[in-house]
This record gives C-alpha cells, structure tokens and sequence, in this order.
C-alpha cells in the first residue's frame, strides 16, 4: 500500500514547526495535529483560539479506519439563564461592511480543549505535556505576526480590540499613539503561557470546569451571556459517521451535516469537465458551488506521519467576543450570523460548514487529506483543490496556489490568472463577475497532503514542511 509522505501544513510558519517537532519527536498524526492546533490557538488568533472549536478526520493506515470528530461549540444555557441583547458591531471584508456581534451573549460553550485532549488520547503516541508544550513555548515568547494576519487585522480591528485584545493587537509609537499590530512584531497574548502550562499540568479541565474556565463563565455573565459551569461539565466530543460519496479515482470520507454540503457538492460536479480544463472546468464548478456569499474565521491544519496515518483539522473562535480570561478569547459564535438558522437550544451543537476531509483509494490507501478554512469558500476552496489533485493531476502545491472562484447567487468572483477564454466564456453563459486584483484570503484557506508531500495556502501565509 502506498504511503503519502510524512509532512504537515499549516496557516503559519509557526504552528507548522510546533506539528513537524512532534512528528519528529515519533508522534502520530494526530499527535502533530494537536499540537498544531494549540499552536495555532497561540500564532492564529485572529482566527481560532482555546475558546472555539472545530471538527477532525483522522485516517488509519494499518485498517484503512476514518474516524471524524467533533468538537465544536454547543449552545449554553442549560441552567436556564437566557442571554441578554450582544453588541453590535461592524467589520469589513474586501471594504464591504458586514454586520456583527460581539460580547458575553455571542459567547458559546467551547470545543477546542476536549477535542485536542480526545485527538491524543485516542491516536497519540506521546505523553500531554509533549503535545501542549510547542504551544506554551510559543505563548511564552510571543510569535512574529505574519503579513496575511497583518493585512487583515484592520478589517476585524472592531472585534480585536477589546479588553485583553487592545493590548495584544496594537502597539504604543514613539509619539504616543496606539498603532495596530504590524507585520514582524511580536503577537503576545499576556497569561496565555500560564494558561497552557496548566492545560500540560491539569488537563483540559482546568480551562472548562476548572479555575480558569469558572472565571471565563463569571466574565461572560458579567457581561450578560448565558454561558455556564454546567454547560461547561456537559459538554462531549462527539464521533461522527462520515459520508463516502465517490472522487475521482477514490471515495472522498467527510461528515455530511455541514451547513453548505460538501459530499453533495463534491458528488454532483461534472469530473469530466473539470479534466477537459478551461471554461468547461469554470462552468461545471459554479454550477456545483452555486450558493449564498457567507463568512466566518477558521483555520485548518493537516498531518501525515511516518507509517502514513493522516489527520486533517479545522477550527475556529469565530472572530471573537471581546471576552478574555488569562490570554484566552472567548469565542463569538453566537454572533455569527451565518451559523443562526434555525432554533438553537441548549446543549445542541451549532452548525458549521467546516468539513476536514480525507480521499481513500479502492484497496483503502490514502490518496488526499486536507481541510480548508474561509466560512462559505471552505467548499468551493477544497472541492477545486481536490479536483485539480485528483481530476487534472496538478501536484498539491501547484493546485492549492492556483486562481480560485467563488460563487454566490448573483455574481462570480474570480481571481487573477483565469485565461481570457474563460473569462469570456463565463460572460457568454450569462454570469456576472467580479474580476479581483490579487489573490486573497477572501478565498479560503487551505492546508492538504497528496502524494507529492504536503501544501500551505500562500493566501493566508502558510508553510508547509516535509519530515526528513
């Protein structure tokens, strides 16, 4: 059986080295993937934190087992506390205003802490501490903000700076006044070094129903959230049954309850267009993609080790609430409006559209792992990458990097570097577009392992790095 090569990929340089240190260290997949997820809880913050949650697929070489996990957020409120009105705020994408909320009642029950500790203690190898310690040796010297964070920061600047945030995400100039972060300084999280030791020492509990996760509770309802002690106790990582649906020369394994449904998409796209190229590739993934333009903030990691397990991640905080306790945000998911459709009670799980994924061959190899972040361009970003692996034969790297589109119910955006032919073809079928100036993170981020190694989405400054 074919083995793809042991390697990760990530949405920065750090959390990257802090997955390939694991593996090298003899860690599993998953192992490197938890560690990459707590780095990215410290190098990513704009992004995801201790305070979100998200989703992991995990794949066993020795059986050909997938195993999909489940850790985000659940709705609070089981102690009957009702939330009171949250903050609205605005932010902008791309100099288009959306609307947001922030504070206590956007704050819903955190995921990430029981799913990394259920990662390791389900397929690691190495001891907690191991597997918690890049992140805390990052938290503790604080890491080099990268220029795709930059870039973005002044767009969600409105939920940055908050509280803790103000401090972590600004600097004071030599004539007094208060800049935001700039590329190459240092991302500094006051407490969030403690924090994580005592996550290594304690566990996860220390930061849900323990001292710190009582004081993350206080905060929220001081600030009138619904969040609470009990919803903190009740909370479980659940397992999930993927869904195979046929890709390319394998069978794609995902969890089928995401909010833009990924399976069916990646199941009703025309292959044989896509393998022709040009326009017909164009027109067969907007008709597969067509869906409402939508947003949220994640990151995504992938893994593979040296006897070829493989784990692919995905998380997020949301943008966050403006809540902090001991350099950990509290998530903001409740706020985002995108995931509200339909009754939320307490104790159900929000939706999501993250959807880690893998692609396993006829005799059960794997031929694809990978995840993607962006809100409603997780789908479009993956399934082209996906295709261009494993339809057009494009090497990882070079299918992750190429021109992405995005589609919504009106309009088709398009990155630079799509021929002229399409463009035109495109117009004559009658869509209107957007033609961007550049790539950009708008696009999604995607991080995925082939058969050529492992790749990082240049759009969001990500580094990939091969074992050995």
């Amino acid at each position: 059986m074919n083995r793809l090569p042991a390697g990760v990929a990530a949405g920065h340089p750090a959390t990257a080295a802090a997955g390939l240190d694991v593996l090298a260290a003899g860690g599993s997949a998953a192992d490197s993937a938890a560690a990459m997820i707590l780095a990215g809880c410290v190098a990513e913050t704009i992004f995801c934190g201790l305070g979100g949650g998200g989703f992991a697929t995990v794949y066993e070489a020795a059986t050909g087992t997938v195993t999909c996990l489940d850790f985000f957020v659940t709705v609070p409120g089981l102690d009957g506390t009702v939330a009171g009105p949250a903050q609205e705020i605005s932010v902008s994408f791309g100099g288009v205003a959306v609307p947001y909320a922030m504070g206590g009642p956007t704050v819903a029950v955190p995921g990430t802490p029981a799913g990394v500790a259920a990662l390791h203690s389900r397929f690691g190898r190495l001891s907690w501490a191991e597997i918690v310690g890049p992140a805390q040796k990052l938290a503790a010297s604080g890491v080099e903000f990268s220029t795709a964070h930059a870039d973005l920061l002044p767009d969600v600047a409105p939920a940055m700076m908050a509280d803790q945030g103000i401090e972590s995400y600004s600097r004071v100039d030599i004539a007094g006044a208060r800049r935001l972060l700039q590329a190459g300084q240092r991302l500094y999280h006051p407490g969030l070094a403690e924090t994580l030791a005592a996550l290594a020492e304690q566990g996860p509990d220390v930061v849900t129903t323990g001292e710190l996760g009582r004081a993350m509770v206080d905060a929220v309802r001081a600030d009138g959230g619904a969040l609470s002690v009990l919803d903190m106790a009740a909370y479980r990582v659940l397992d999930l049954v993927p869904t195979r649906v046929p890709f390319g020369p394998g069978i794609l394994q995902v969890r089928s309850n995401d909010l833009d449904s990924f399976a069916r998409s990646s199941a009703s796209l025309d292959r044989d267009a896509v393998a022709r190229g040009g326009v017909d590739r164009a027109r067969a993934l907007v008709a597969a993609l067509r869906a409402p333009a939508r947003r949220t903030e994640t990151t995504s990691v992938v893994a593979v080790d040296s006897v070829g397990n493989a784990c692919a991640a995905t998380h997020s905080l949301g943008l966050g609430s403006g809540i902090w306790v001991g350099g950990v945000h509290g998530n903001s998911m409740l706020g985002e409006g995108e995931l509200l459709r339909g009754e939320l009670l307490p104790g159900a799980r929000m939706p999501s559209m993250m959807v880690p994924s893998v692609v396993t061959g006829p005799d059960g190899d794997l031929l694809f792992a990978g995840g993607a972040a962006g809100g409603s361009r997780i789908r479009p970003a993956l399934l082209q990458v996906m295709a261009g692996v494993l339809v057009q034969g494009r090497g990882v790297a070079e299918a992750v990097a190429a021109p992405r589109l995005s589609v919504t119910p009106e309009v088709v955006h398009l990155e630079p570097g799509f021929p002229p032919e399409v463009i035109a073809g495109l117009r004559a079928a009658g869509e209107e577009l957007v033609l961007w100036d550049a790539p950009r993170p708008y696009f999604g981020g995607v991080a995925a392992a082939a058969a050529d190694g492992p790749a990082a989405d240049p759009r969001r400054g990500g580094a990939a790095l091969a074992l050995g």
